[in-house]
C-alpha cells in the first residue's frame, strides 16, 4: 500500500503568530484522522512555531526549500541541518515558482534532493509542464526530463523515500484543474519513468501527489484515481476549515 500524503504549501503566507493559530485549529479538526499523512509547508520564519504547535499530533511540518550545503558563506540561505534541528520532516523542492522566478535548474534541484535525503528529510520533488508544453504534446517529455534529472544518482532505497508531486503549471493558482482522467494518465506515465529508472516494484511503492488547484470540490475524484496518492495543495490549505475537507477526501 502506498502512503497517501496530503500536503499544504502555504508559500509566502502567514506570520509565525498566524501559523500557530491556523495549526491549532487544524490540529483539533484533524485529531483522530488516520490513513493519510498530513503535511504543512510553512515559510522559514514560521517553522519553529509550526513544529511546536503540532508536536504530538498527526500533522508533519515541511520547509518550502533548502540550500544543499550543511553550512557556510551562503547569506540568506537555510541548510538541511538547520531544518532537521528544528524538527522539520519534509521539504518541498523544485516547485515551478522556484524554477521560474529563481531559475533553478534540474541539476541544482537534484543536489537539494540528495542533501535532504542525506539528513533524513523527505523531499517532495515537484514537476510539471507549462500550458504550451501540453498543447504541443510535450507533457510526457518535459516531465520525464525533470524526473530523470531531478532524481539522478539516487539509489532505489533513496527513491522509495522520495515523494513526487505532479503539478501542471497551467493549473497552479488558476482555478483550472486537469480532469481526473488527464491527471491519472500523466501519473501513470510518471510511474513508468520511475519504474524504468529504478524498478517497477520501487515505482509502485512511491507516492505521487497531484497539485494544481486541488480543492475540497475536486479532491475526492482526483484521489480516487489509482495512481494519484494525495495532493500538494496551495490556496485551499490556508484555512483549516477548508483544508480539512481536502484531507477527508483522501480517506
Amino acid at each position: 500500500m502506498r502512503k497517501t500524503i496530503i500536503a499544504g504549501n502555504w508559500k509566502m503566507n502567514k506570520t509565525a503568530k498566524e501559523t500557530k493559530a491556523t495549526l491549532t485549529e487544524l490540529r483539533a479538526l484533524a485529531d483522530g484522522i488516520e490513513g493519510v499523512e498530513i503535511v504543512i509547508g510553512t515559510p522559514f520564519t514560521s517553522l519553529e512555531s509550526a513544529v511546536e504547535t503540532v508536536k504530538g499530533s498527526n500533522i508533519k511540518i515541511a520547509a518550502q526549500n533548502l540550500y544543499p550545503k550543511d553550512s557556510g558563506a551562503f547569506t540568506g540561505e537555510v541548510s538541511p541541518v538547520m531544518l532537521k534541528d528544528l524538527g522539520v520532516e519534509y521539504v518541498i523542492l523544485g516547485h515551478s515558482e522556484r524554477r521560474e522566478y529563481f531559475n533553478e535548474s534540474n541539476e541544482f534541484i537534484n543536489s537539494k534532493v540528495k542533501a535532504a535525503l542525506a539528513h533524513g528529510l523527505t523531499p517532495i520533488l515537484c514537476i510539471g509542464e507549462k500550458l504550451e508544453d501540453r498543447e504541443a504534446g510535450r507533457t510526457a517529455e518535459v516531465n520525464e526530463k525533470q524526473i530523470r534529472e531531478g532524481l539522478a544518482g539516487l539509489t532505489p532505497e533513496e527513491a522509495k523515500k522520495t515523494v513526487v508531486a505532479y503539478e501542471p503549471i497551467w493549473a497552479i493558482g488558476t482555478g483550472k484543474t486537469a480532469t481526473p482522467e488527464m491527471a491519472e494518465a500523466t501519473h501513470l506515465e510518471i510511474r513508468e519513468v520511475l519504474g524504468d529508472m529504478f524498478d517497477r516494484e520501487i515505482a509502485e511503492e512511491m507516492t505521487i501527489q497531484y497539485g494544481g488547484s486541488m480543492n475540497a470540490k475536486n479532491a475526492k475524484d482526483l484521489m480516487a484515481q489509482k495512481d494519484i496518492d494525495g495532493g500538494l495543495v496551495g490556496g485551499a490549505s490556508l484555512e483549516a476549515s477548508t483544508f480539512i475537507e481536502v484531507i477527508k477526501a483522501g480517506l
